[in-house]
């Protein structure tokens, strides 16, 4: 879960350097959150492998910063970026981010191994599926993004302030 927390503050510098720029949300925020969200499951890979116990479980516990992280979002979206939010917001905000957020992060989770491992220190290829799986990651969050922001853009979604 410390990765779901350290995710928020990557997330909004990330945001920052870029100003805002219509991208982000489809492309920076995809790239920073999905290889944030999950620094707790390298710590443990990093300095106690033997506490994951293969892929499900690895994915479950970088699943388990995604949650986290889709919850802090949540919190900060219904009580500082928009004052009074409906009732509909709220309930959008706690329910299919945080699918999507958690289902991202478990799916970079099964990438996450001692192949990453070697990848990092010592330089050896990185594993293909560890490669795919991120990147399919990222393009469920970016598309998920773009989803939400035509549903604005459009009207669906109306204004909160």
């Amino acid at each position: 879960m410390a990765g779901g927390v350290l995710g928020v503050p990557g997330a909004a510098i990330q945001e920052l350097r870029a100003g805002g720029f219509i991208l982000l949300p489809l492309v920076g925020a995809p790239i920073a959150e999905e290889a944030l969200k999950p620094l707790g499951v390298y710590l443990l890979l990093a300095r106690w492998p033997r506490l994951l116990h293969g892929r499900l479980h690895t994915a479950f516990l970088a699943a388990c910063g995604g949650l986290s992280f889709a919850v802090i979002e949540g919190l900060v979206y219904v009580n500082v970026y928009v004052s009074d939010p409906p009732g509909w917001f709220v309930t959008y905000r706690f329910t299919v981010p945080l699918a999507m957020h958690t289902l991202a992060s478990f799916i970079v989770g099964v990438g996450i191994g001692p192949g990453l491992l070697a990848w990092v220190r010592d330089g050896s290829p990185l594993p293909k599926s560890t490669r795919n799986l991120y990147i399919a990651a990222m393009v469920l969050h970016g598309v998920f993004n773009a989803v939400a922001l035509a549903l604005s853009l459009s009207g669906v979604f109306p204004d909160v302030d």
